[in-house]
């Protein structure tokens, strides 16, 4: 963690040295430290990373399901103890998940097997065709972790992530190796490599899901945009008070420059505004997407823009960009039963239009998108939901995917039993220890991307304390 405080002191002292020298708002005049660190990254393709992010922690035991006879039967029986013996439906049966099995190409040991949730057929079939893989048990690690380290009271030598199990610092941690409050994620760290390959550096970052710490850089600044395209700058489009004249004078106004520091920063930033607006719209204009999305679906409609931005690349000036997007609503510590399923099917559609978007536009290669969430959850049923967990299963979906796969070792299914050597993967109501970090998570995607090995601890601030054998810095998913 005091890697993650020093990246922090240096990010608060290169943006004000950004100010002092030529304003916030000029990422294209970067540090010479940052130049540095992206020289080494050259981008002669297009290659883009989209986050899912589900906010409130997704319930990973009906997500990915486990289901072969002996593990299913574990399952069924724990979660069926907490919610009156399975009455409220917290527990899937086997004969809901045959149509969702997943079919690896190389068999799990121990004849493990797992299936989606039953409303999750899009994904089940891009798993099945090779598009799409299942990370078990990854969550967020400041050093690999055993049961018995974790119960340790030595936290100097077993340090745990801060705050865990709390909502907007899981959040955080996740996005960014730091709970809230963090000001860099390593999604804005993968731009601040790349963004010197794109002619426009400030649309190498976009969100669609607001103001995130996962884009945010320290160099590469995260533009943000709506599922309606740009978002306007309303003085420059509209007759504000119902006076044009006053759209006249502001756009006089904005192309003055001015000896007042705040003042002329101030029309940098509207100038900037107005002008990625344009480039915006304009490119958007260009593209005409024949996929159809599900109506009526938030997530849909942001992956629809996030494809129709990536059918914009040319005009954008792009070769390198990072996307985040979200669904809210799993934090469902009530009601699991019957709203849990809805909203996977809204991820699984909008996803897998979101895929079939990718290869009309000629990109499938070339747009990995992957899914993250606060934390995963408790196994044991609180009645109708579960609770705050830790680690949990993740999908990777794209046409680089090495798919129809599962990668890391499937946790036994267990509430934690103190007495069983081989449960080193529970601490308590069934909530999974990771044995898979974020770093790891991210690293892989990263050397996809096009970041050097050599750059990636200044990317992802605890993966010094991994890459061996046990927990490889390249989960192989790519």
């Amino acid at each position: 963690m005091k890697r993650s405080n020093d990246l922090s002191r240096r990010h608060f002292l290169r943006q004000a040295g950004h100010v002092s020298l030529s304003g916030v708002v000029v990422p294209w005049l970067a540090n010479l430290a940052t130049i540095g660190e992206a020289a080494a990254f050259t981008a002669s393709d297009y290659k883009a990373l989209v986050c899912v992010f589900l906010f409130g922690g997704n319930d990973y035991a009906n997500t990915v399901v486990t289901y072969d006879d002996d593990s299913h039967a574990k399952y069924y029986a724990i979660r069926s103890a907490g919610s009156g013996g399975n009455s409220s439906g917290m527990a899937l049966s086997q004969a809901q998940l045959a149509a969702t099995e997943l079919k690896p190409t190389k068999a799990l040991a121990d004849a493990r097997k797992y299936a989606l949730h039953p409303t999750m057929t899009g994904l089940t079939q891009l798993f099945n065709t090779g598009k799409a893989a299942v990370q078990l048990n990854v969550g967020p690690l400041v050093v690999p972790l055993t049961r018995a380290q974790y119960n340790s009271s030595d936290r100097q030598k077993y340090p745990l992530p801060p705050k865990l199990f709390s909502h907007n610092d899981q959040q955080s941690v996740w996005q960014s190796s730091s709970p809230e409050g963090s000001t860099i994620g390593w999604g804005g760290r993968f731009g601040d490599m790349a963004y010197t390959n794109n002619s426009n550096p400030l649309f190498t970052c976009i969100s669609l899901a607001g103001n995130n710490v996962f884009l945010s850089g320290e160099s590469a600044l995260q533009y943000q945009c709506s599922t309606s395209g740009a978002i306007a700058v309303r003085p420059s489009t509209s007759n504000f008070f119902y006076q044009p004249e006053l759209r006249t004078a502001f756009t006089q106004m904005l192309q003055k420059s001015s000896k007042h520091v705040l003042e002329n920063e101030y029309n940098i930033v509207m100038r900037r505004g107005i002008s990625a607006q344009s480039i915006v719209s304009q490119g958007l204009s260009e593209v005409s997407l024949r996929t159809a999305f599900p109506a009526g679906n938030k997530l849909a409609d942001q992956l629809k823009a996030v494809a129709q931005l990536i059918g914009a690349r040319n005009t954008l000036g792009i070769k390198r960009q990072v996307f985040m997007v979200s669904l809210s609503g799993f934090d469902l510590h009530d009601y699991l039963d019957t709203r849990h399923g809805p909203l996977l099917k809204q991820l699984d559609e909008a996803m897998a239009a979101f895929y079939a978007a990718t290869q009309e536009l000629g990109v499938a290669n070339q747009v990995t998108t992957f899914t993250a969430s606060d934390f995963g959850r408790t196994l044991t049923s609180n009645g109708d939901g579960s609770d705050h967990g830790w680690g949990s299963h993740h999908l990777i979906m794209g046409g680089a995917v090495k798919g129809a796969a599962f990668y890391g070792s499937p946790p036994p299914v267990s509430v934690g039993d103190s007495n069983n050597p081989e449960d080193q993967w529970h601490v308590g109501q069934g909530r999974l220890l990771p044995s898979t970090s974020v770093d790891q998570y991210a690293a892989t995607l990263a050397k996809w991307f096009g970041v050097s090995a050599p750059e990636l601890p200044s990317v992802l601030p605890n993966l010094k304390n991994f890459g061996t054998p046990a927990y490889p810095n390249d989960l192989g998913f790519l």
